[in-house]
């Protein structure tokens, strides 16, 4: 059987982009999870704060999840767990496989990648002193706690500020551990604001910016961790280190999209973001190969991963329809200010009322413009009051403002006059 989609991944994405497949009209749908159940990381993260977006209201993340999950399981959507993608032909072949069905090279009319993004490693960082147990990536210990049953520390130190180490300094010290630190080497901290608010502030668990971890000390497992402040070249300052009894040290030092079977067919990567070049349908340079989620960029909140996914389902509908035009593309560059923007290139014509951009700035900013031109056309301005890298960043373009442009959009931060 030759299917018409089949989506890699069984996560927030991909549950919600072949759900939104399938409304409109997709047939014969296969889901591949690697895990022994859908959801993907939100079925670690039992703290609320999902959904506001899209359900308006309040949700953990197993029910997020939950409610895709039901909603995929009402259709005759094909899902195939526990199963391992080990490979991606460029005419759309998946090699896979499982315990039940062995290996299995499935062919498809199209693709969705949805493997999200996984955790940066102590390696990956180069992180000086001991090579001892006792340090874990934030995920890996969150997983600990709420799936397994396991609690991997008592006296916790955090590298890095991110959304993840932030939760779990919050969830360490609700299970009775005692944090100490959440050291970041930038000047601003890499989460969400009110996860400042309600992870730290809340529980008086001190935030030291501009420092970073030089030396973990111990035998067999982490007993100390040294951390200095660090100058403008981010090297650390003599002088300045401060010493932490500890025994668990966690890294919540960045997440990467999960892209190895997207090089191995060919599909461009992005190296701003290490994730993939999309179009404005979501579709990557290889015909009927589309993406979403945090395979192309790392989102702050899973209702975006659920707006774009869905917005994907529907373009995946529209080319098994012949009904994408895929002409006179239009790139989307960033100037002055900004990091990243996604998509990459846009046609005009497979736009059908308007353009989402997503975005993230490259430094904290206050009392910017945001101006979008195309050669002399200035297509929109838009005054920001506060801009930081940690939230990304989200310009929505009526189709009426970009269906004469015939140069390429750039996207940059401007002083207000």
């Amino acid at each position: 059987m030759i299917y018409d989609l089949i989506v890699v991944g069984g996560g927030p994405a991909g549950l919600a982009a072949a759900y939104e497949a399938y409304i409109n009209g997709v047939n014969n749908i296969l889901i591949i999870e690697r895990d022994k159940e859908l959801g993907g990381i939100l079925n670690q993260c039992i703290h609320n704060g999902f959904g506001l977006h899209t359900f308006k209201e309040e949700l953990t993340g197993p029910e997020y999840a939950d409610r895709f999950i039901k909603l995929v399981k009402d259709t005759n959507i094909e899902v195939k767990l526990d199963t391992m993608v080990l490979e991606i032909e460029e005419d759309k072949k998946i090699h896979a496989i499982n315990t039940e069905d062995g290996y299995m090279i499935l062919e498809s009319k199209s693709i969705i990648l949805a493997m999200g993004c996984r955790e940066r490693t102590r390696g990956a960082i180069g992180i000086p002193g001991d090579r001892l147990s006792g340090i874990f990536t934030a995920g890996a210990a969150q997983r600990y706690i709420n799936i397994e049953g396991y609690m991997p520390g008592k006296e916790v130190v955090i590298l890095g500020s991110g959304d993840i180490g932030l939760i779990m300094a919050r969830r360490m010290t609700l299970e009775g551990a005692k944090v100490k630190a959440v050291v970041e080497l930038m000047p601003y901290s890499n989460g969400l604001n009110r996860n400042i608010v309600q992870c730290l502030e809340d529980y008086d668990i001190p935030l030291y910016l501009s420092h970073t971890v030089i030396d973990i000390i111990g035998d067999n497992r982490v007993e100390k961790v040294i951390i200095s402040k660090v100058d403008e070249n981010k090297k650390p300052v003599k002088g300045s280190e401060i010493e932490f009894m500890c025994d668990i040290l966690l890294l919540s030092v960045g997440l990467i999209p999960e892209n190895e079977l997207s090089k191995k067919v060919g599909v461009n990567l992005d190296n701003r973001t290490n994730g993939l070049i999309v179009t404005e349908s979501m579709e990557t340079n290889i015909d009927g190969i589309f993406a979403c989620g945090n395979v192309v960029h790392v989102h702050d909140l899973v209702d975006f991963v659920t707006e774009e996914a869905r917005h994907t389902g529907k373009a995946v509908a529209k080319y098994l329809n012949n009904n994408l035009e895929k002409k006179a593309y239009i790139n989307i560059k960033n100037a002055n200010g900004i990091n990243y923007t996604v998509p990459q290139k846009i046609s005009i014509d497979d736009i059908e009322d308007k353009l989402t951009i997503f975005m993230r700035v490259n430094n904290v900013y206050k009392d910017k413009i945001l101006k979008i031109t195309s050669g002399e056309k200035i297509v929109q301005i838009l005054k920001k009051k506060h801009l930081t890298p940690s939230e990304m960043e989200r310009v929505i373009l009526k189709k009426d403002l970009l269906k004469d442009l015939k140069d390429d959009i750039v996207i940059s931060l401007e002083e207000v006059n």
